[in-house]
């Protein structure tokens, strides 16, 4: 299946990378965050990516045309100007990258993308979050269900530690826990071509009208994962993604 991955926003918020690079290239152990993305869907054996670029495309095209030298070995010909790869990625991706526009927002960007993904359903996310969700078992929920949308809900990791008492008396403490009280929109989605005519124009933002409607008229199913799930959107965040990482105790590792 087709998988979409929007990739085209400014990520102000992470401004110590995103001034000079686009937040899906921040690198999580020497990689972008976009590899890893990739990579997981590429477990299930879902290649066929389709890029939604936007601030700083220039940086994520020039990377994928150079990805063989970037992520192998190889030997140069100075003189014949030959290139010979000793030792490839392995990685058997196809990837498109189009440009969406600069301001689109994200439901603009999907929109764009309907003639690459023609009448078929597609998976979408977003270019800054990873999980270990089984995206197997999210397209069987997807596909026993018959209804437009599957999202994926999520329970993001807590920013402070949580303690639970009696009365003074601490009986549990939990480091930065899952929180259980609400699901969140953590991206994975897995949608059916209809879903096209629910997005207006470029300034549609995803999260509201298109997905609004669909909630709406009944069409948006939640698959629940309990496992893990981290968007990059602080400094802070890719610095914890980096030490999971580094540590070999990255949850998303395949």
């Amino acid at each position: 299946m087709k998988v979409i991955i929007l990739a085209g926003g400014f990520g102000t918020r992470l401004s110590e990378y995103t001034e000079s690079i686009p937040k899906p290239m921040v690198t999580i152990g020497g990689r972008p965050i976009l590899w890893h993305i990739m990579r997981s869907y590429a477990h299930y054996g879902h290649k066929d990516f389709y890029v939604a670029l936007g601030y700083k495309a220039e940086i994520i095209k020039e990377y994928f045309l150079n990805y063989n030298a970037l992520n192998s070995d190889f030997t140069v010909d100075t003189l014949s100007r030959k290139v010979k790869i000793l030792e490839s990625s392995n990685n058997d991706w196809r990837v498109t990258l189009t440009d969406t526009g600069l301001n689109s927002m994200t439901g603009g960007r999907v929109k764009r993308m309907q003639s690459l993904v023609g009448n078929e359903p597609f998976m979408l996310t977003y270019g800054d979050g990873v999980s270990n969700i089984d995206i197997e078992a999210l397209l069987k929920f997807h596909k026993s269900h018959g209804k437009m949308v599957t999202i994926s809900a999520v329970r993001p990791n807590a920013r402070f530690g949580e303690i639970q008492m009696e009365g003074n008396k601490v009986i549990s403490f939990q480091e930065k826990p899952q929180t259980s009280k609400s699901w969140i929109n953590g991206g994975y989605f897995i949608i059916e071509p209809e879903f096209f005519e629910l997005i207006e124009n470029d300034t549609t933002i995803l999260e509201r009208g298109p997905l609004e409607k669909a909630a709406a008229i009944g069409e948006l199913m939640a698959y629940h994962h309990d496992g893990y799930w981290q968007c990059m959107d602080t400094k802070r965040d890719r610095d914890n993604l980096e030490e999971l990482w580094s540590s070999e105790k990255a949850p998303w590792k395949v």
